[in-house]
């Protein structure tokens, strides 16, 4: 039974930390601030995300399941991308369950941390990691036209 993610003092006090190294660019590469138009509010919000980058592809997962960031980016159509100091502005497009499988699969290969909160390893089928794709988004991220 995969974890679920709790918003506590902790790990805001974490995401504030993590916010501040990737905005000057230290940890891992794939490390990104993602800053969305809320949906309702009209404010931008900024949290932390992980980028997969594949064959000339960019991707984000909703490593954590379907939050706000996610609620937002669907109904924005695009976020902005940061890391330090340069930030772009992107289109997101939402894969459908078979395409998310490669990118999932990726996911969990490289960002360990996050396992605790998917029902599936590395040796689940590619219809588990299908099915997994509903409580864990993908997006694909396009440049803007």
């Amino acid at each position: 039974m995969a974890k679920t993610y709790r918003v506590t003092a902790g790990t805001r006090a974490i995401n504030r930390v993590f916010h501040t190294m990737t905005r000057f660019g230290i940890g891992k590469g794939y490390r990104h601030i993602l800053t969305v138009r809320g949906r309702k509010s009209g404010r931008l919000y900024a949290t932390p995300v992980d980028v997969m980058s594949a064959e000339g592809g960019r991707w984000v997962v909703a490593a954590y399941g379907v939050g706000d960031w996610v609620r937002n980016a669907r109904a924005a159509g695009e976020i902005g991308l940061s890391r330090g100091g340069r930030s772009e502005s992107v289109r997101v497009v939402e894969l459908g369950p078979e395409e998310s499988v490669p990118v999932l699969r990726q996911y969990l290969r490289e960002v360990p941390v996050t396992r605790p909160y998917f029902d599936v390893t590395q040796e689940s089928t590619d219809e588990a990691f299908a099915a997994e794709s509903a409580g864990h988004p993908v997006f694909r991220l396009e440049p803007l036209a």
